[in-house]
């Protein structure tokens, strides 16, 4: 069942997440039409209510409620906004939705801001990012890409490396991966592994090379600089040395084994610059994915039918 409001991964059982997919492939041949339109959500407000910085997120939920037909406002917290002011964002919740707003897309820098927002409003929440919590529909749109590449999620041997501790992705990734039946391993510095990720249902390892032969995904995550107190490691140098996938690095994984990133990516530190361009690197697959997945999302939450159009897997 989809839940009212998504605000974490949790949520959503085997079942749900392949409802979820089964309907962005459906969507998805909506981006190939000449006319990229559906009628679905005509007459439907989705307010992107974001108090972080973000491009692929936001433009993101912005063309997959568009292309449903459903009327787009984004709201930055930022000096144009009432909260330079100090509104607070129950206050501007509760005046987006005096407007006639149906679903809220909320990034906040705060743990657990979505879920404190869904129980203000009547409309429907979804979490677009909270602090370094969950950021469940990016996981959504990765599962997706893994599963169109090798057709099941089930026995995918993946390998998340780089910052846990900050990564609100990782969380989100590890309990869609390990829900679906994936094997998940997490590597990164033993500084930026929190003590308690083996109780998420992951392995853990602070040896890239070991484990990197056996994987079918290598999904690097982004060094979060702006989120990092005191150093965790040396330099940018020694982290790209140990932990960073270079050419000679990709050469050892698998021939259909992808590499993947949730962006924006920093070149020549998780992932060398030749090899985030190569064929196996579906970065840019991703974010398209993610306009499918979204409307997806969209489409089941604000009373979309019980098939997908176009039909599903």
């Amino acid at each position: 069942m989809i839940p009212q409001h998504l605000l974490s991964i949790d949520q959503l059982d085997e079942t749900a997440i392949t409802r979820i997919l089964d309907t962005a492939r459906g969507l998805r041949s909506v981006t190939d039409r000449p006319l990229k339109k559906l009628p679905t959500l005509r007459g439907r407000t989705v307010c992107n209510l974001f108090y972080e910085p973000s491009t692929r997120t936001r433009v993101s939920f912005e063309l997959a409620a568009k292309r449903l037909s459903a009327d787009v406002i984004n709201f930055q917290a930022d000096a144009r906004s009432s909260v330079s002011k100090g509104e607070s964002l129950k206050d501007t919740a509760w005046t987006l939705e005096a407007m006639g707003v149906d679903a809220l897309v909320v990034r906040h820098p705060s743990s657990g801001a979505a879920a404190q927002l869904s129980r203000w409003v009547r409309a429907r929440v979804i979490n677009a990012g909270d602090g370094r919590h969950e950021h469940p529909t990016q996981a959504l749109l990765d599962l997706f890409s893994m599963r169109e590449r090798f057709g099941t999620l089930a026995g995918l041997k993946v390998v998340i490396v780089g910052d846990i501790a900050h990564s609100r992705v990782a969380r989100s990734n590890v309990k869609g991966l390990v829900t679906m039946g994936a094997d998940v391993t997490l590597v990164g510095p033993p500084t930026l592994v929190p003590p308690q990720v083996e109780s998420w249902g992951a392995k853990v390892s602070y040896d890239l090379d070991a484990v990197l032969d056996d994987a079918d995904v290598c999904y690097l995550l982004r060094v979060q600089r702006e989120r990092l107190g005191a150093p965790a490691f040396p330099t940018l140098r020694e982290y790209a040395a140990l932990w960073g996938l270079d050419r000679a690095r990709a050469a050892r994984l698998k021939p259909d084994a992808l590499v993947m990133h949730p962006g924006p990516i920093n070149r020549g530190v998780e992932i060398a610059a030749d090899v985030a361009d190569l064929p196996r690197a579906v970065i840019l697959e991703q974010v398209a994915n993610g306009v499918a997945v979204r409307m997806s999302l969209l489409y089941l939450m604000l009373g979309g039918a019980e098939e997908p159009p176009g039909g599903g897997r």
